[in-house]
């Protein structure tokens, strides 16, 4: 307990370099953080999105409403659908007008222009995938069906591009860790051959290596305890400043979203982080001077 008091007196004493230490540690580790936190709120927007995927059919122009519902009453009953919605000619160019704002050139025109549409989710028990594929291919067939999509292929799209960026924050989390370990060790370095003649006499009075290396490993673990809980503040006030936009754009597009920051157990894993790295940067440096130094 001396010990790991006297390092953080020695931490204290030096409060710029410490601080300007501290400082460049926590950003590296609140880059891969930051990055995390983007992706974990990336894939909370689009698992929202994956029980919104319908498949559209559009019916062909000649067919009347009365045929239209006599469809949709059908297709109820099919095993791969799971809800089922109609809607007319009439609705659906109520509702392009409402949100279009084309109202005045809808208004030139003498017919509506606008199909009668079947918004289909597939069924989300057993292989929902399957289930969409096989339905989609079952409404093509159908004669009242002019074409039927399935909006799900741009999610794929969007989760394959999340998965992509996903594996280059674990390789940047893996250069940045590199970094904090060669600025933890040239810092511990530092402080080795500052305190390079009190370590020959110690050596001289029978000191072990360990007993030698103890206080600079503690210096690593303030080090990288500092880092780690510099990089959870950088990640807050991150989150803080992009909290308003998120919710204005949010609410463009009628939904209620927060960005969520790091939780109690990812907070553990980033401080965690920057102690280990502390800890690992401190030993190697250590360890590698110590053979180095021998008391003449």
């Amino acid at each position: 307990m001396h010990c790991l008091l006297f390092s953080l007196g020695q931490f204290c004493r030096n409060p710029l370099a410490s601080l300007l230490t501290a400082a460049v540690i926590g950003i590296a580790l609140a880059l891969p953080a930051g990055f995390y936190v983007a992706l974990d709120n990336a894939r909370r927007v689009t698992a929202g999105w994956e029980g919104a995927v319908q498949i559209t059919a559009f019916l062909k122009m000649e067919v009347s409403d009365a045929r239209a519902r006599e469809l949709a009453t059908e297709l109820e009953r099919n095993e791969h659908v799971g809800q089922l919605a109609f809607m007319s000619r009439d609705e659906a160019l109520a509702e392009f007008r409402a949100s279009s704002g084309f109202g005045e050139a809808l208004d030139a025109l003498a017919d509506n222009p606008l199909p009668a549409l079947l918004l289909l989710t597939p069924r989300a028990s057993g292989d929902p995938e399957r289930s969409a594929i096989k339905l989609l291919a079952y409404l093509r067939a159908l004669p009242e069906v002019e074409a039927a999509q399935y909006d799900q292929q741009w999610l794929k799209r969007l989760n394959a591009i999340i998965h992509i960026i996903q594996r280059g924050v674990i390789i940047m989390a893996v250069f940045l860790g590199l970094a904090v370990l060669i600025i933890v060790g040239n810092t511990i370095r530092m402080l080795f051959y500052h305190r390079r003649a009190e370590i020959e006499i110690a050596k001289l009075f029978g000191a072990t290596d360990s007993f030698i290396r103890r206080p600079f490993l503690y210096s690593g673990f303030w080090y990288g305890l500092s880092g780690g809980l510099l990089a959870w503040l950088v990640v807050i006030v991150a989150l803080r400043f992009l909290e308003n936009p998120a919710g204005r754009l949010a609410e463009l597009y009628t939904g209620a979203f927060a960005l969520a920051g790091l939780n109690p157990d990812e907070i553990l894993v980033l401080v965690g982080a920057g102690i280990l790295l502390g800890l690992i940067g401190s030993w190697v440096s250590v360890s590698h001077h110590l053979k180095a130094t021998e008391p003449a």
